[in-house]
């Protein structure tokens, strides 16, 4: 009965041992801000396009090294800073007409599943909020890049994710008719995220 203590004690010293030497499943990712930015893109007056964006993109990416459906990403957007180039409309979109940054400062994206797309391609779905309206959204994304080491140690990768979203889903809504039909604002917002991504080290 001894020996067989003694053996099972042994074997639950390797496992334990095993179990310390077996590599994580999942690497975490911070999204880098300052090489990050969300753009946007709306018709206006029916004939052109105008184009914004928006900084101080932040979140993680959850990689499965071992199952990428298994991955996670959530990103977090900071309504204040949009930007199209022009100090009156970025106040119009500010306001409680557009993106009411005062109640609602930040719009959010957290996956819900993440499929293969192809060769470098993935598609994500998840819920997408904007002024505290919650849709589900597809983006399909380009990446992850094969990671790449910095100057000053890190190891980055990067990704460039596309949708679009109707922003009457979101209620976004403010519009005005022109003579002759048509509107004002386009309801069809496209939307490209580019993101870098630093590697954070395993606890």
């Amino acid at each position: 009965m001894k020996q067989i203590a003694r053996k099972f004690g042994v074997v639950a010293i390797l496992a334990a041992a095993m179990a310390l030497q077996t590599p994580a499943a999942t690497t975490t990712w911070q999204i880098d801000p300052a090489h990050t930015a969300a753009q946007f893109a709306v018709k206006h007056m029916m004939i052109s396009t105008v184009r914004g964006e928006f900084k101080n993109v932040t979140g993680t990416v959850i990689w499965d090294d071992q199952d990428v459906t298994k991955s996670k990403v959530n990103v977090t957007i900071d309504t204040k800073t949009v930007n199209t180039g022009e100090e009156k409309r970025d106040q119009d979109l500010k306001s409680d007409k557009f993106f009411d940054v005062a109640n609602f400062p930040t719009m959010t994206f957290v996956s819900k599943k993440v499929e293969t797309n192809g060769a470098g391609k993935l598609k994500v779905t998840g819920d997408l909020t904007i002024r505290g309206v919650t849709k589900e959204a597809v983006l399909n994304v380009e990446g992850p890049a094969a990671a790449i080491k910095d100057p000053w140690g890190n190891t980055r990768s990067a990704a460039s994710a596309t949708t679009q979203v109707n922003r009457q889903d979101f209620g976004v809504k403010w519009n005005a008719n022109l003579d002759g039909g048509g509107v004002v604002v386009g309801d069809t917002v496209a939307i490209t995220i580019d993101l870098e991504m630093i590697k954070q080290a395993a606890k």
